[in-house]
């Protein structure tokens, strides 16, 4: 796992090998987030410069770790996972991204009211086929974590109902991921 592109292009991140089941770790691959951060830049007019964005189940941070590493302003991270927060700050480190980001150790379901500034792009990529999804966004809409008119990128295998207030705009197909895009409504 490495950083696709951006001021940090090519460095390595801490790898989780096949992934950790017992965790629930199952990093998005290196081409689908290359994809993906493609799709942002061509057909949502660069929504990653100087974004606040929140990753939420971000696992190993590998999705903000690249929306900062393309110019993002800011990255918070929400994830409760012990292996996974352990692999998240260990690239944070890697990065030397300690002075951009903010490490919420909680889980995303019941995340609190937010005491910063609402996030304008969102990566949500919980655990598959469990509704998670829906019940963190739902929470994080309450808490003010998002803005208003913000992009959410969700990654799930499974059908979604997004929350109300929420939009979805489109979505691409990966093998067995799915990528949606929801704006806020």
């Amino acid at each position: 796992m490495r950083i696709i592109g951006g001021a940090h292009r090519g460095r390595a991140l801490a790898s989780v090998g096949k992934g950790d089941a017992a965790a629930h770790l199952r990093p998005t691959s290196d081409r689908v987030r290359e994809s993906l951060f493609n799709v942002l830049a061509g057909g949502y007019g660069d929504p990653v410069t100087g974004a606040q964005v929140l990753d939420v189940f971000a696992g190993t941070g590998a999705l903000g770790l690249e929306a900062l590493s393309r110019g993002a302003a800011s990255v918070s991270f929400i994830e409760n996972g012990r292996k996974a927060l352990s692999l998240l700050r260990q690239n944070i480190g890697l990065c030397r991204a300690e002075d951009q980001v903010r490490v919420f150790p909680v889980d995303a379901r019941k995340p609190g009211r937010n005491s910063g500034a609402p996030h304008s792009l969102v990566f949500l990529d919980p655990p598959y086929g469990k509704g998670l999804g829906e019940e963190a966004l739902a929470a994080t809409l309450v808490g003010g974590w998002i803005a208003e008119e913000a992009l959410i990128v969700w990654e799930e295998s499974a059908a979604i109902t997004p929350p109300e207030g929420l939009r979805l705009i489109e979505e691409r197909r990966y093998g067995d991921t799915v990528i949606r895009f929801l704006e806020r409504v």
